[in-house]
């Protein structure tokens, strides 16, 4: 297999970069419905991305031979929690930390300056009382084919989710953490026009490095897709 990926500018994360789920899903297409992608660097927007079969692996490269990431079959197994109740869900979100500062506001899935028609907006917000942070998400039409949206936007409801999973663990609202690792396993369609709850809660920490759970859950409260991220604060300049 050889093609070329382009990733267009809309599906940012910060604003020279893709988002990594996005990445990932694009990745995982080729590589199975349980999948790992990891991140070597900063995706880049609007530019041509060789796709490369090497020893069992998808890569990712630049045309210089740089490595973008690499994906691989996995077994993605995360303990997850019960879905909590829809409602409870919306009446958490005038508390999403991006509401007071976004450090990445223009991401495509969880940033506040993007538009109902164009991001996800996806603003996973805490749940009083518990470690877990929850969003609804009710995809839109034009992220679907005949009604099932398509796999790069569920790897990418699945990404930013651990993020704030992760700084709502550590009390913070704008530690710089970056995707390092993403492992999802798909287990049922994500349908467009259905209310969904997407939910995300931090595994552990181990200094630089967090890990997060994050989940889909559908309108009946079962797990469409679940992911373990691995999230890594850049070493300090110096």
């Amino acid at each position: 297999m050889s093609e070329t990926l382009v990733i267009n500018a809309r599906f940012n994360g910060p604003a020279e970069s893709a988002n990594g789920g996005y990445i990932g899903g694009c990745l995982a297409k080729m590589a199975g419905s349980s999948t790992a992608v990891s991140l070597r660097m900063p995706p880049p927007l609007e530019t041509p991305i060789d796709i490369e079969v090497e020893g069992g692996q998808i890569l990712a490269k630049l045309a210089d031979g740089t490595l973008v990431a690499a994906a691989e079959p996995v077994s993605v197994d995360v303990d997850v929690p019960p879905c909590p109740p829809l409602a409870d869900v919306i009446a958490a979100q005038p508390n999403y930390a991006g509401l007071s500062f976004h450090a990445l506001p223009t991401c495509f899935v969880c940033g506040t300056g993007r538009e109902n028609d164009d991001g996800l907006r996806i603003f996973a917000s805490p749940m009083g009382g518990t470690a877990l942070v929850a969003a609804p998400w009710t995809p839109r039409d034009d992220l679907a084919t005949n009604g099932v949206v398509n796999e790069e936007f569920i790897w990418a409801a699945l990404d930013c989710p651990g993020y704030f999973a992760v700084i709502h663990a550590l009390e913070s609202k704008g530690e710089k953490i970056l995707t390092a690792r993403m492992a999802v396993r798909i287990n049922a369609p994500v349908r467009a026009g259905a209310t969904h709850v997407v939910l995300g809660w931090c595994i552990k920490s181990e200094g630089r490095k967090h890990w997060a759970g994050t989940a889909i859950y559908s309108p009946d409260g079962k797990v469409a897709a679940v992911a373990e991220t691995l999230w890594i604060k850049p070493r300090a300049a110096g």
